[in-house]
């Protein structure tokens, strides 16, 4: 759940951060973006990069862009990946196409949710390799946050680029559109047996330690489940009286993203038994013996 950097404000709106690895900031800096949605260019200086992910579709992304583009020497773009269909991350597509006609867009289906942004979209799947310019990639899947997500393995750097689900401040919210806990835990066991060297990730800076981020990530879970299930153990409480209590230390506008975060939790214990939820409005929850 990200909240702003301090210092948001002063986040570079673009950034080289290696030879085959460029920012440009979405310019959508909130309390659940953190300063913005990083997209990313890949490829070689001189060479045709692909861009990952687009922002949310604000004009202004589109020139910060294009003129990163001119300033590194870079040609035109020759296609377009996508972590996953969240509008801070493929709302952009249309305005990216619009400037670079007749480029692929990549995507891991999710029919429903894709057919909304009416986009021609070729289909990905997990261990799928892009390669171009100066990179590598490989698709790896990543469910959990959203049932689409992918993660792309850069093998030039061993280097992951993770869209939501790893993210370089604050922790990812698991909504109940797509998301689901116990896929999420498990994206997070599978990305620790990757080499990785580095993290790309799609909101907030660059990380260094990727397996002290991932262990951090799962003990962080582990310990919000351990609160919920102490929470419970005093009786029957509502969703809305455990983020109060939980989440008492947070300012009140990160209540309503908590609150999703506290429901996947409680969705995970309920599909193993060992919590009931009394269904009224609003629903209470109870812990079994």
């Amino acid at each position: 759940m990200p909240d702003l950097l301090p210092g948001a404000e002063n986040f570079p709106r673009t950034a080289v951060l290696s030879e085959q690895v460029h920012r440009v900031l979405g310019l959508n800096p909130s309390a659940f973006t953190g300063p913005g949605t990083n997209t990313y260019l890949l490829g070689a200086p001189g060479g045709t990069p692909l861009l990952m992910d687009t922002g949310v579709g604000l004009p202004e992304y589109l020139d910060l862009l294009k003129a990163h583009l001119a300033r590194e020497g870079f040609r035109p773009l020759t296609r377009i990946l996508l972590t996953h269909v969240h509008g801070d991350h493929i709302g952009g597509v249309a305005d990216v196409l619009g400037e670079f006609p007749g480029i692929p867009v990549h995507k891991f289906p999710w029919p429903e949710r894709d057919r909304a942004y009416d986009l021609s979209l070729e289909p990905i799947v997990d261990g799928q390799l892009f390669t171009g310019d100066g990179y590598t990639l490989r698709a790896v899947h990543t469910p959990g946050h959203a049932q689409d997500h992918i993660c792309y393995y850069l093998k030039e750097e061993r280097a992951l680029f993770t869209g939501d689900v790893i993210l370089g401040v604050g922790t990812t919210v698991i909504p109940q559109d797509g998301g689901n806990l116990t896929h999420y835990l498990d994206t997070l066991r599978k990305l620790q047996t990757l080499d990785l060297a580095r993290i790309y990730p799609g909101h907030g800076p660059v990380i260094d330690t990727p397996r002290e981020k991932i262990a951090e990530y799962l003990a962080h879970r582990l310990q919000r489940e351990q609160q919920i299930l102490s929470e419970l153990s005093g009786g029957r409480h509502t969703v809305e009286e455990m983020v109060r209590s939980i989440y008492r230390e947070y300012p009140e506008r990160l209540y309503a993203a908590a609150g999703q975060s506290v429901l996947s939790h409680l969705d995970k214990l309920e599909s193993e038994g060992r919590v009931a939820r009394e269904h009224g409005d609003p629903p209470r929850f109870t812990l079994l013996d």
